[in-house]
């Protein structure tokens, strides 16, 4: 079976964040990065870790249509294979960055994993944009699996990626029985002493 496990890798040091991509490599989906890592590491960061597994990069893009063009653009040509922006800015901002190219994973937020993290996000109408543009997928917390069950009703067949497992208290296997594809998990893994032993742990828990 798969690996149904998303690293997310908020690692600053890059000689680091490039050992552990490596180490984890056979054991996650894919490798989520951040500003933190690219704001150290410059964009190229996202080239060198997609040699050993596809990128996302959960740069919650929520700006105009063109800027997220942009945006997104750099991200696609570095060799990120998808990327997570926010509803908020609306259709517009989201087809825009469906335009940069189709062939690549399109993940909207639909709620946040911390807490009050879905105090300002309106569920119903940002799971209805995230069909209405085509997305991939969309991220709804595991800190939170009511929410996730309520996405998955509304979304369909959509891939729900769900961070919050591991340091914020999240339960992958509630996560997936809510509805869950996969489940992102930071700082466990990649404050680990054996990275690749904790993301093996996590991987099998999802089985």
């Amino acid at each position: 079976m798969s690996s149904r496990l998303v690293l997310a890798l908020d690692e600053t040091d890059p000689a680091r964040a490039l050992d552990v991509a490596r180490n984890v490599a056979p054991f996650v989906a894919k490798i989520k990065i951040n500003y933190p890592l690219v704001l150290s590491a410059g964009l190229e960061i996202v080239t060198e870790i997609s040699k050993f597994c596809p990128v996302i990069c959960d740069f919650k893009v929520a700006d105009i249509p063109n800027t997220n063009r942009l945006i997104v653009k750099k991200a696609f040509d570095a060799g990120a294979s998808g990327i997570i922006a926010h509803a908020f800015p609306g259709p517009e901002s989201l087809k825009a960055i469906r335009e940069v190219d189709s062939s690549k994973d399109l993940y909207i937020v639909i709620t946040m994993s911390h807490p009050m993290g879905g105090e300002f996000f309106d569920i119903e109408r940002f799971c209805s944009l995230a069909l209405e543009v085509g997305a991939t997928g969309v991220v709804a917390p595991a800190t939170r699996p009511e929410d996730v069950a309520k996405v998955r009703e509304l979304v369909g067949d959509l891939e729900i990626i769900s961070p919050g497992v591991g340091a914020q208290g999240g339960s992958s296997k509630e996560t997936i029985k809510a509805g869950a594809n996969y489940i992102i998990v930071g700082r466990g893994i990649y404050l680990s002493d054996n990275p690749a032993a904790a993301a093996e742990k996590y991987s099998l828990e999802m089985v």
